[in-house]
This record gives structure tokens, sequence and C-alpha cells, in this order.
């Protein structure tokens, strides 16, 4: 087995993939496998009894907004008797932040890789604060909800195609360039993603009125490109999965119990390990000990080369995350040491334009020891609080040594 050669393909295909948002649909009718009686949720297989409590208070929220149910008793009941499936965003394509629900009736960004033709999806960014994938369900929650549903969606979906669709790998390359480092600190990406849209946001209704609110919507949540962004990186890294011989990883993510990876040599195989509290700062009023374990589809963006990874593009983000501007730059310097290689198209303009860190080895994970580092928001621990602080966290080392057991087993080693 000649791993350099699997991982050179395996990169290459990560790198060279071009994720375009072509689209907004409702779930239901785009997402592969999706049906009626489905939630997708962040993260590897979880059920209600092991969930947190971000995450039982998404699904919550997610069902009472489909009319399903009118409390967290009902949806209880509904996700214990197995009339309400729970299933990983990552088995259909898609990716969600934080808690990542996903339910039938909800628009997503419909994503082509005009590289390699693989489609990938996620939901729309409602915002911060007390929202549906920290967990939080209240009746604002849910107003804000059915607005995006009923008013702003359908003009965005408008003036995407009007568009003719936004390169986002373009634009991150960019954002990079503009202080991003495409996970928790997206502020460039936001401005650009809003400027390419916003005069076809116009042109799509008729209703001045409801144009301005839209735009003034996306404007104000800095975090309006991050599920674009997300799901412009599972488009990457799905290109890359199930390369025959390749010890990269082709998945991160959380769901507030289990951390979780895929391999992608290995197929589609979890392997997993409890989640831990990320550090960082808190919101006025709280604390560490307020705090959800990890959670989260996020990941991918360091799945896929940058968050984390190119945290020496992002010195201002400490102010969100904690640490130094220096922190930031050593950061992404420890990252090269657990990659296989330098991304062609995302580099780092302090460090002479070298190429973000990108293609985690399981290998060089567990021969050094060294995990990798991920910037995260930080949800409270009980359900309808929504999100506390923002930090970093890195994920267990057991699941890197579970792979590369695995990896020996299945190619003879």
């Amino acid at each position: 087995m000649d791993i350099e050669k699997a991982n050179a393909e395996t990169t290459q295909r990560m790198i060279e993939a071009r994720p375009v948002v072509v689209g907004l649909g409702k779930a239901i009718d785009v997402i592969p496998g999706m049906h009626e009686n489905l939630l997708l949720h962040a993260g590897p297989p979880i059920t209600w009894e092991r969930a947190s409590g971000p995450m039982r208070g998404a699904i919550t929220g997610a069902l009472i907004f489909e009319g399903k149910v009118r409390d967290e008793a009902e949806a209880k009941s509904l996700v214990e008797t197995g009339k309400i499936k729970l299933e990983p965003c990552h088995h259909h394509k898609a990716v969600g932040p934080m808690a990542g629900i996903i339910c039938p009736s909800m628009s997503v960004f419909i994503l082509e890789n005009k590289t390699h033709g693989n489609t990938s999806y996620s939901n729309l960014n409602e915002g911060y604060g007390k929202v549906l994938r920290y967990g939080a369900y209240s009746s604002e929650v849910l107003e804000r909800l059915r607005w995006m549903e009923e008013s702003m969606a359908p003009v965005l979906g408008k003036a995407i195609v009007m568009s003719g669709g936004i390169d986002m790998r373009a634009l991150l390359s960019e954002a990079l360039h503009m202080g991003d480092e495409g996970h928790n600190r997206n502020k460039a990406g936001s401005i650009l993603f809003i400027k390419s849209l916003a005069p076809f946001i116009v042109k799509a209704t008729s209703d001045s009125d409801l144009a301005s609110r839209i735009l003034q919507f996306m404007g104000d949540n800095a975090l309006t490109v991050l599920n674009p962004v997300m799901a412009a990186c599972k488009g990457m890294v799905d290109a890359a999965h199930g390369i025959e011989g390749s010890t990269i990883v082709s998945v991160m993510a959380r769901n507030g119990t289990d951390f979780g990876i895929r391999v992608s040599g290995l197929g589609d195989q979890w392997f997993t390990a409890p989640v831990t509290i990320p550090v960082g700062l808190y919101f006025p009023g709280f604390t560490k000990e307020d705090s959800s374990g990890d959670i989260g589809d996020s990941t991918i963006t360091e799945t896929a080369g940058i968050g984390g990874f190119a945290m020496a593009s992002a010195p201002a983000i400490v102010t969100f995350v904690s640490g130094t501007p220096k922190d930031a730059m050593n950061a992404t310097l420890e990252m090269y040491e657990i990659c296989f290689t330098e991304h062609r198209y995302f580099t780092i303009p302090y460090l002479d334009f070298r190429g973000t860190p990108t293609g985690i080895d399981i290998r060089k994970v567990v021969e050094t020891g060294i995990t990798p580092r991920v910037n995260t928001g930080i949800a409270h621990r009980e359900a309808g609080v929504g999100q506390v602080g923002a930090g970093l966290v890195r994920p267990p080392i057991e699941m890197f040594e579970q792979a590369l057991l695995a990896y020996a087993e299945r190619y003879g080693f």
C-alpha cells in the first residue's frame, strides 16, 4: 500500500474542489434521504437518552417548528418511540453549526463542487444569542425561524440563482487575506457574501421594505456566511473521502456528547470519544460551570484546512476566543506538524503567503501527540439559554489511536 500516494490524491482532491452556492431549497426536497419524520443533527449518531441539553433543546424546537409537538416531553416521546428518527447531517451530505438541527421544512443552501460534481448542504444562520442551534426554542426563536422561511428564503433563493452562484473557494481565499479564519471569525467573508448577493436581493422582490430587512438581518450577523462556508468545506472533504489507503481525516464533528472522526481510507466508520469543555472567554454572568460539552459540525472547517488551522490569518480572533496574537500564529505553525500538505488557494499573508496546513494525518497525530486546534462557540449546558461564550478545544487523541489501529487491521500492517 502506497500511503503517500493515497494521501497525495486525497489532499489534492480536497484542495482542488470548487464548491459553488447554486441555490436554496427545502431540506425535504433537496437533501438526499430526507423525509418528514427525520431530523438531521451535528456530530456522530446520538440518541435522546445520551443527548446534551442544547441538542435536546434544538430537537424540541425543530419539532415545534414542524408542528409535530408542543413541548419537550412530547418531543422526547416521539424520538424515543422511533416515530421521529435522528441521523447525522454527515450521513446526508449536510452540515450544521452547534446542534446542527436540520428539519424537513427548513431551507438549505445547495452547493455544487464544480470540480468533482458532488453536492453539499447547510441551513441558514440565525445570528447570535438565543437561537435554535444553541438549544433555544422560545417564541422569539420560532418567530425568527418562520420569518426566515416564509419571507427571507424565497427572496434569497431567487437572488442566488440570479447571481449565477457564489464561488466559496474564491470567497474564502479572499476572506483569509482580510482577517478571517473561516470558523469563528467570518466578518470579511460575510461582507463579501452579502456584497455578491445584495444587488440581486433588491431585484428579487418588489417589496423594498422586505429587501431592506433581509439585508439588515444578514449584515447585522457576522456569521451569515458560516453555514455556506461549512457546506463548502463539506463538499471539499467529501470529494476526498473514500480514497483507498488514505490516512487523511475526512470528517471531524461533535454532538455535545461524543466527538467523532472519519478517515478517507476507512469508509464511513466513526471513531468516537467523549467531548471536552472548550477553554475560552465567557459572556458576562457565565462561567465554565455553565458550559455544555463541545458541539457542532463546524469542525469541518479545520478538516478542510481553515478555522483553527488558519488562525495566523486572523490574529484579532483572540479577542473572542482568548489568547494573544502570538498564540494565533503558533496555533497555525503547530498544525503543519500533523498535516500532509499545504493548501494551494488558502494562504496566509503573515507567513509570506504560505498555504494553510491541510490534510490531518492520523499517523502524525498519534506519532506527535498533537491534536487538531479547533475554534468554537460555547453553548449553555441547559436547553433554552443559548450561547455563553467562545473558545478553543482539542479533540481527544483516543479517536485517532482507534482509527490508526483500525487502519492497521484493515490494511494488514
